[in-house]
């Protein structure tokens, strides 16, 4: 059975860091396309990452580029975000996502990802 599950998630102070995780189970995450997203109460999902095939393939949108870092553990199945200089505007459950069709990584974050997490909840607050 293809899955992901996320885990990382919590409460951090304006300023804090944290890593999210998302574990893959029933394929291997080496060649396939996993996105980011993150969903606040009222708002539209935002795509805000990916990674594909290879460690230099990754995708940031404006509003993490320099502040979140998306890599990859293949002896873990595993890929991971990576989030500094976190702020209020950051709270919102945080979603991966798999398309095991694709092999890249573009600007298009997932646009046929049919795989998803079960999502984390990330709040900044002091």
């Amino acid at each position: 059975q293809v899955q992901l599950v996320e885990s990382g998630g919590g409460l951090v102070q304006p300023g804090g860091s944290l890593k999210l995780s998302c574990a893959a189970s029933g394929f291997t995450l080496d060649y396939v396309e996993i996105g980011w997203f993150r969903q606040a109460p009222g708002k539209e999902r935002q795509a805000l990452s990916c990674i594909g095939s290879g460690d230099s393939n990754t995708y940031y949108s404006d509003s993490v580029l320099g502040r979140f870092t998306v890599s990859r553990d293949s002896a873990k199945n595993t890929v991971y975000l990576q989030m500094n200089s976190l702020e209020p505007e950051d709270t919102a459950v945080y979603y991966c996502a798999a398309d095991t069709f694709r092999h890249y990584c573009s600007g298009y974050v997932c646009v046929a990802c049919h795989t998803w997490g079960q999502g984390t909840q990330v709040t900044v607050s002091s």
